[in-house]
C-alpha cells in the first residue's frame, strides 16, 4: 500500500538556471554525469541549442573586445 515517493529530479523539467549552469559547465568541460543525464532525459534540446549559441556569441564578442583593448 505504501507507494514510493517520486523524487523531484525525475518529475520536474530542467529550468532556466539549470540550462544556464549546464551550458557553462559544458563549455568548460566540467559537466557532471548526474547533470548530463538529467539534461538528456528531461531537458528540451532547443533550450540548450539556443543557450549554447548565445553563450558562444557572448564569448566571441568578449574575446574580440579584450584583444582590441589590449592591442591598441
Amino acid at each position: 500500500m505504501n507507494k514510493p515517493a517520486e523524487t523531484t529530479e525525475t518529475t520536474e523539467k530542467v529550468g532556466f538556471w539549470e540550462v544556464l549552469g549546464s551550458t557553462f559547465a559544458g563549455a568548460l568541460g566540467v559537466q557532471s554525469f548526474k547533470n548530463r543525464k538529467r539534461d538528456f532525459t528531461h531537458g528540451n534540446p532547443v533550450h540548450f541549442i539556443i543557450s549554447g549559441v548565445i553563450f558562444t556569441a557572448c564569448f566571441v564578442i568578449a574575446l574580440i573586445t579584450l584583444v582590441d583593448y589590449l592591442l591598441p
